[in-house]
């Protein structure tokens, strides 16, 4: 390790947090490590820029291939890597998705996590663990004050939210029974022009600008009344950086404590652009749930007065910031 540098390992890099955490980690200084699965074709479109950035030393930014379900793999990297901060971001993230792969979904939000922390107790036990936990976990229970937060009760209504609870407990078990530096980030719905346009924000807005450039007619979506806290990813992983930072382990609701529908999005993006989504967005039941999350609202108070973070980003910049992004895209060809 190189002198006065902390190291990281991100599971989960080239996603849309693990690539914003990345940034974030080298520009204070870290040497990050990363592990990304083996596919046939490149997945590391969000974090390409980082091996092109010549004021990045390569040294300072590794790239291993793994997989949750490989615990011995998992384990060769930690012993090689020897990090002083594990953030475990990696997982099957698309809550719809999870209701059609629901084994694949378990194996890698649940036993995943469970081979990243026995690897992560026999290897380097003196670091410091971040668990991505998930707004999902709480499902159909909210509070009476129409909030979520530390200690609500966990209702989950998919595959995915199911996992994550179990991911979310076993930590909490290793960190009480083991004496490890285990921490939760509880984070509600985040978002950037780096999210998969599978996503629904993604989907609204990339859709919008198409058919805004004459490129779309129509965007099908499925639940319009469901309502989500949306935050910006950027925001969210200065806020995982931080919990790791504390000297105790604790979990924290990451949220910025509003709600909008998809409707409300619809309505913002479209105007945005001009457009009136009434025109444009029809119902398509292949895109609802089994099972639907009605609402999510998370009460960050706690992360807020304890270790004092805030969200920079609203609603709004966060969607101005995702539209610019794809009148971008499309003002360049598409590439």
């Amino acid at each position: 390790m190189t002198k006065n540098k902390k190291t990281a390992l991100i599971t989960g890099i080239t996603g849309q947090d693990g690539s914003y955490l990345a940034e974030f980690l080298i520009s204070k200084g870290y040497i990050v490590h990363g592990i990304k699965r083996r596919t046939s074709m490149f997945n590391t479109g969000r974090i390409d820029h980082l091996y092109q950035d010549p004021q990045i030393n390569e040294r300072d930014f590794i790239m291993h291939y793994g997989d949750l379900s490989d615990s011995l793999n998992i384990t060769r990297i930690i012993q090689e890597v020897q990090p002083n901060e594990i953030y475990n971001l990696g997982a099957q993230s698309h809550v719809r998705i999870s209701s059609d792969i629901p084994s694949f979904t378990v194996q890698t939000n649940a036993v995943g996590v469970l081979n990243v922390l026995e690897s992560y107790k026999r290897v380097c036990p003196k670091a410091k663990f971040y668990q991505a936990s998930s707004s999902e976990m709480f499902g159909s229970s909210v509070d009476d004050d129409g909030f979520q937060r530390e200690t609500t009760r966990m209702t989950p209504v998919s595959p995915y939210g199911c996992a994550k609870v179990f991911g979310y407990n076993i930590t909490r078990y290793y960190r009480n029974a083991f004496k490890l530096h285990i921490s939760n980030g509880i984070l509600f719905n985040h978002e950037s022009p780096r999210r998969g346009s599978n996503f629904v924000t993604n989907k609204v807005v990339k859709t919008a600008v198409e058919i805004k450039l004459g490129l779309k007619n129509k965007l099908e979506m499925g639940n319009m009344d469901s309502f989500r806290d949306w935050g910006h990813s950027k925001d969210y992983v200065k806020a995982m950086n931080l919990i790791v930072q504390q000297d105790e382990a604790d979990d924290y609701v990451v949220a910025t404590g509003k709600t909008r529908s998809v409707r409300d999005m619809c309505d913002y993006v479209f105007s945005q652009l001009e457009l009136d989504y009434k025109d444009y967005v029809v119902q398509n039941p292949k895109y609802l749930r089994p099972e639907e999350l009605k609402y999510l609202r998370g009460d960050s108070k706690k992360i807020r007065e304890t270790l004092n973070w805030k969200p920079d980003y609203t609603f709004e910049s966060l969607m101005d910031e995702m539209i610019e992004h794809w009148k971008d895209y499309f003002s360049k060809g598409g590439k």
